[in-house]
């Protein structure tokens, strides 16, 4: 008689087929429950036979857990519930027979049995299954005598209420259930593209897009920042003696400590390899040399329990955003140089390209690059 469905995505993996008839059975109990009332109103004006109230009552009781064993015990489950709906619009062709073809209550039951379709599968599905109904509503006003009583008394247009208002508003429900399933999947999606998975850092590209905003934001309003690199010192070797495995420890455990060692409005990633990426917003050269410092010694603090004679230091490389920046690759570039130098000073250390030398710098690695 009625089910309520709803839209689905399609080629869902077998347990979402499943759980998609759970939520069909549920609903379509629900569904036939209400529309009993709208039916059994017309039943009993119209004095109808034991037979056709025992019908109603196994259709109530019995069909909703039928069709749930059947999708369940199929192959697959959702093709079975597909041909569950088209036995829904059959049933519900019967009852609009039945029911003398009662105007109000016949013509809630096509309504919400063609809303029910729509969300399922759509128009296709919606004229497959309406050709069930009305071979259906045939067949039953053949074997009734093609009775014909559309008149709606205000007891069977009561009765349909609750078919008429439950229904609309738990597929509401279901939709709106879904999308924020849908809203949830795609943020976590999300969230899996921006970060970089053995570190928990922002990826390559989309950390790079985060320092091309904090860049945008300095030339529109004039907010500091510092761009920080942080490269681990003689990782190659590391690996070399350690295997790639703990090469691997070593990278999180400094991930870790950068992410600890910055505030949650800083913009920490993960630029490539053994190398790392800081925007320190609102801050300055000044300041963000405490923060270099900060992570410097952490990560010379850092202690493997399995390989006690471990140890890994870190060359920082910082420069302040400055009117002389052309582009985020300027930017990053002098940060780089700094870097170099920490590395060309000794390693584990931290060292700032200042503003003033900015443009010596950057002319410096460009003279250095045509050669």
């Amino acid at each position: 008689m009625l089910s309520l469905a709803h839209l689905t995505p399609p080629m869902q993996a077998e347990p979402r087929d499943l759980r998609f008839v759970k939520r069909l059975y549920r609903m379509r109990a629900f569904g036939l429950t209400i529309g009993s009332f709208c039916v059994g109103a017309v039943l009993y004006t119209n004095g109808a036979a034991p037979l056709v109230w025992a019908l109603l009552a196994a259709e109530v009781l019995v069909w909703p857990h039928a069709a749930y064993l059947v999708a369940c015990g199929s192959r697959d489950p959702r093709r079975a519930e597909l041909r569950n709906l088209q036995v829904d619009s059959a049933l519900g062709g019967m009852w609009i027979a039945l029911m003398h073809f009662n105007l109000v209550p016949s013509v809630v039951l096509v309504v919400m049995l063609a809303i029910d379709k729509v969300n399922v599968g759509g128009p296709a599905l919606l004229a497959r299954t309406f050709v069930w109904q009305i071979v259906a509503c045939l067949a039953a006003a053949v074997l009734t005598g093609f009775a014909f009583q559309p008149e709606t008394t205000m007891f069977e247009t009561l009765a349909a209420l609750p078919l008429l208002i439950g229904y609309p508003l738990a597929i509401c429900g279901a939709m709106h259930a879904i999308m924020r399933h849908a809203h949830r999947h795609n943020r976590e999606l999300l969230a899996q593209n921006r970060v970089d998975a053995p570190t928990g850092l922002l990826n390559r590209a989309h950390w790079q897009a985060s320092v091309a905003h904090e860049l945008r934001r300095y030339e529109r309003a004039g907010q500091v920042a510092t761009l920080m690199m942080i490269d681990i010192d003689e990782f190659k070797s590391i690996n070399d003696r350690y295997g790639h495995t703990a090469g691997d420890e070593v990278i999180r455990a400094v991930a870790a400590t950068v992410r600890d060692s910055t505030r949650d409005i800083d913009i920490c990633g993960r630029y490539g390899g053994d190398e790392f990426g800081v925007v320190l917003v609102n801050t300055s050269a000044a300041c963000a040399r405490l923060v270099g410092e900060r992570v410097r010694s952490r990560v010379a603090a850092l202690r493997f329990a399995h390989m006690p004679a471990l140890r890994c230091s870190t060359s920082i490389g910082m420069a302040e955003v400055n009117r002389q920046l052309t582009d985020v690759r300027a930017w990053m570039k002098l940060a780089d140089i700094a870097l170099y130098r920490a590395k060309a000073r000794g390693r584990n250390r931290v060292v700032a390209v200042s503003p003033t030398d900015a443009i010596a710098a950057l002319a410096s690695a460009a003279k250095a690059q045509c050669a």
